[in-house]
C-alpha cells in the first residue's frame, strides 16, 4: 500500500519530536546460551551478528518496558501530555484487552486515545504510518509511538533456532503536527502484507483458532529461518525503493539506512541490494538481538547516542516482519536529543 506524503508540501505532516529506550538490565550473552543449547559464540555470531541480548526477568512485561521507554520520549520531547498512543507490539501483557490503556494511564495520559497495532517486527513502522494519519487528517496533534517487545516469552528455550536470535526491549518517539519542509517529517510510507506466507513465523496456540493445544511447542514462535531471510531482504529493498521513488530521492541522497535489526547477512543483503554503502547502515544487533517492534526506536537511540545519527541526515527506514508483513518511510533527522 503505497502512500502520499504524510501532506502535500509544506502542508501538515507528522513531525518526530522526542526519542526515548529502554532495556531491561538483565543480559544473556553467546557463552551463556552456549552453556544450554548446541551453540557457540563464534556460530551465532557468524551467522546472526549478534553477541548479547537484554532479557525480561520474570514479572517483568511489555508494559513496563514500554512505559519506561514512552516516558523517556515525552521527556526528551518537552511535553506532559498527548493526544494518543500507539503501541507496536507483538507481545501484550493479554490477549485481551490491549496493553496501549495500561500504558497510557501509567504514564499519567489516562483519557486519551491508545491502541495497539500488531505487525510484528514491522509494527513500528506500521504505527508511525498509522500516528502520521492521524496526524494528517487533524485527529491528533501529538502522539507517543512506542515499539515494546519481550520476544523471550514467545521463544522455545530449547530452540537453538530462534533462542539466540531474539531479546527484549522498548523503544518510542513523539510526533507533533508540523509541516512536511521541516528536518523530522514522515513520508511517504509504502505498507504491504502476504498473509499466505504467515506459517512462515507463527506462535500456533493461543489465539481464537486454536486456543489451547497439547503440544507445548504449538505455544512458542515456529520460524523457517531460510525462507523469511528470503522474502526479507526482497521485500525491504522493495519498499525502500518504492519510498525513494515517491519523494524524489535516489540512493545516493540517503546518509542514513536504519533497517529492522534481525539479522546483519539481512541487512548487508539488503543494502547490496539497493546499493547502498555498507557504512550507511545503523547496526546496533550485536548487543540487542532481535527486539521486533522495538528493533528500529532503539536503533534510532544508540544511534544518537554515538554521535552516528545526526541532524540533517536522510534517513530511509525499512522492516520486514511476520504475517508477512513489511513497510518503510524516509525522514530527514531532526535535532533531538535522548532524555
Amino acid at each position: 500500500m503505497p502512500t502520499e506524503h504524510a501532506s502535500a508540501e509544506g502542508g501538515r505532516a507528522a513531525v518526530l519530536a522526542g526519542l526515548g529506550a529502554w532495556l531491561p538490565p538483565r543480559v544473556v550473552d553467546n557463552e551463556e546460551i552456549s552453556r544450554t543449547l548446541d551453540t557457540s559464540d563464534e556460530w551465532i555470531r557468524t551467522r546472526t551478528g549478534i553477541h548479547e541480548r537484554h532479557v525480561v526477568d520474570p514479572g517483568t512485561s511489555t508494559v513496563d518496558l514500554a512505559t519506561e521507554a514512552g516516558s523517556r520520549a515525552l521527556r526528551s520531547a518537552g511535553f506532559d501530555r498527548v493526544d494518543a498512543l500507539v503501541l507496536a507490539t507483538a507481545t501484550p501483557d493479554q490477549v485481551c484487552p490491549g496493553s496501549a490503556p495500561q500504558v497510557a494511564s501509567r504514564l499519567g495520559l489516562g483519557g486519551i486515545a491508545a491502541f495497539d497495532v500488531n505487525a510484528v517486527c514491522s509494527g513500528f513502522v506500521y504505527a508511525l504510518a498509522t500516528a502520521a494519519g492521524l496526524i494528517a487528517s487533524g485527529v491528533a496533534q501529538r502522539i507517543l509511538v512506542i515499539g515494546a517487545d519481550a520476544f523471550t516469552t514467545l521463544v522455545d528455550p530449547e530452540d537453538r533456532g530462534t533462542v539466540p536470535i531474539f531479546g527484549d526491549g522498548a523503544g518510542a518517539v513523539v510526533l507533533r503536527a508540523g509541516t512536511s519542509e521541516e528536518p523530522g517529517a514522515l513520508g511517504p510510507f509504502d505498507l504491504h502484507s502476504d498473509g499466505e506466507l504467515a506459517d512462515l513465523l507463527m506462535v500456533r496456540a493461543g489465539g481464537a483458532r486454536q486456543r489451547h493445544s497439547e503440544n507445548p511447542a504449538d505455544y512458542f514462535l515456529d520460524m523457517r529461518g531460510t525462507a523469511v531471510f528470503r522474502h526479507a531482504a526482497a521485500r525491504m529493498a522493495e519498499c525502500s525503493r518504492a519510498v525513494l521513488d515517491q519523494a524524489g530521492w535516489t540512493v545516493a541522497d540517503v546518509d542514513r539506512f536504519v533497517g529492522h535489526q534481525a539479522n546483519i547477512r539481512i541487512l548487508n543483503a539488503v543494502a547490496k541490494q539497493l546499493g547502498l554503502p555498507l557504512d550507511s547502515l545503523v547496526v546496533n544487533i550485536e548487543r540487542t538481538g532481535n527486539t521486533s517492534a522495538a528493533s528500529i526506536p532503539l536503533a534510532f537511540a544508540d544511534a544518537v547516542a554515538d554521535g552516528s545519527l545526526k541532524a540533517g541526515d536522510r534517513v530511509l527506514v525499512s522492516a520486514f516482519g511476520a504475517g508477512l508483513t513489511w513497510g518503510a518511510t524516509l525522514l530527514r533527522w531532526p535535532d533531538v536529543a535522548l532524555a
